[in-house]
């Protein structure tokens, strides 16, 4: 009764299943239930343990009482307790289901016993502050994690890492996936008409932010499904016709976890979202498909840009755009750089060093050695990174910095 598995108990009972809607019953109040079955179980115990001794004073004299009391214990151990409560716990169900029938006559019967013995247990679990009635079995994020691992075949496993990746929304911000200010594609109203209309012909984003000089004076989003309506009857362009078509800018903060962007799309009806600081400047983009794309994989991301900025080299070590993201790395490469600070390879650099690196700066970081390449006055450009050979197993994070 009480290693039966509760989920599959609770599915089973949401199908009428009669054995299964009587075990549930009475594991509702499992105090009990182990009332019962130990009151049973006890009195059978000590009943055959009187009969015993009985026997054996009548028959072999007070000698032979020590000798049943062992011969009774090998007894009761080997065929009342260790081998049917190993078969009961190997097949649970098939074993609890018709016991719950007999269990659930014997409650009624012997009710006024259990509830006595129950009553003086209770008391002193409430003396000792614990609350027998407490039969909640809520799984934490890491224990589903768990199961969801060790189900096997039951759950193939592109499935597996969809689950996953649900479980996983929760740990990451929109920070940690919105495609960074310096990347962003949009529209410039200052700019020259003719300009625009071959960067609208030629664009392959879905939605752009508009703004006037700066990303930070966003005017809307336009969808360049309606890119039509920019021309006249003689096809002329002109961008002056964008200002009604423009949907206004929806803004989040870096912060926000993205299980609760998820829901903050599908209650704004939006897909896009710009990204700001706490001072209110644009840091990134965030689209819905990117917050899926944690969920499923990637199926809108070109596999080609990611490998423009990783080269692989002939002795082992990968060529690296500074401005690539760590989780894309990460996940391109299989690899486990450090990702809960700097959000780009870049950062991860200077948060590292602490200061603008020279070309030829090399620094090692859990276990991965880093060689900046090229770098300017603001950001490193490229960095060669080696991979760890062999797995690391210091649980703290070493890092040497040679100029």
């Amino acid at each position: 009764m009480m290693v039966l598995n509760r989920y599959r108990l609770r599915h089973l009972v949401a199908k009428k299943h009669k054995g299964a809607m009587r075990a549930h019953a009475l594991l509702e109040h499992p105090d009990r239930l182990i009332g019962l079955i130990l009151l049973g179980n006890n009195f059978v115990n000590i009943l055959a343990s009187s009969v015993a001794t009985l026997i054996a004073l009548r028959l072999y004299g007070e000698a032979w009482i020590a000798i049943a009391a062992l011969l009774l214990t090998l007894v009761v151990l080997v065929f009342g307790e260790v081998a049917p409560k190993t078969l009961a716990a190997l097949n649970p169900e098939r074993i609890a289901f018709p016991a719950a029938a007999v269990l659930k006559v014997m409650l009624r019967v012997f009710y006024p016993v259990v509830w006595i013995v129950n009553a003086l247990a209770n008391a002193l679990l409430w003396l000792l502050r614990a609350q027998p009635d407490s039969t909640q079995m809520a799984l934490s994020r890491e224990e589903l994690r768990v199961v969801v691992k060790e189900a096997g075949a039951m759950i193939p496993r592109r499935h597996q890492k969809m689950l996953l990746g649900i479980l996983d929304l929760e740990k990451v911000s929109v920070e940690d996936i919105m495609v960074p200010r310096i990347e962003i594609v949009g529209i410039d109203l200052d700019d020259a008409e003719t300009e625009l209309e071959s960067q609208l012909a030629i664009c392959r984003h879905t939605r752009l932010p508009v703004f006037r000089g700066s990303l930070d004076n966003t005017v809307g989003i336009f969808h360049v499904r309606r890119i039509h309506r920019l021309y006249d009857r003689d096809g002329k362009f002109s961008i002056s016709r964008i200002q009604p078509l423009l949907t206004e800018p929806y803004y989040v903060p870096t912060g926000t976890p993205l299980h609760t962007q998820l829901s903050n799309f599908q209650r704004h009806k939006r897909r896009l979202a710009l990204v700001v600081d706490e001072y209110g400047n644009i840091q990134g983009l965030v689209t819905l498909e990117d917050i899926l794309e944690e969920i499923v994989g990637e199926f809108t991301t070109d596999r080609q840009e990611l490998t423009q900025v990783t080269h692989p080299q002939e002795d082992g070590t990968f060529l690296i755009d500074g401005g690539a993201t760590i989780r894309e790395i990460n996940r391109h490469l299989k690899w486990r750089l450090p990702s809960r600070g700097a959000k780009t390879l870049n950062g991860l650099i200077l948060e590292t060093i602490e200061t603008m690196p020279e070309p030829g700066t090399s620094l090692r970081v859990d276990g991965y050695t880093l060689e900046v390449i090229q770098a300017t006055e603001q950001a490193v450009k490229t960095a060669r990174v080696t991979p760890p050979l062999r797995k690391k197993t210091a649980k703290t994070r070493q890092r040497t910095v040679n100029g």
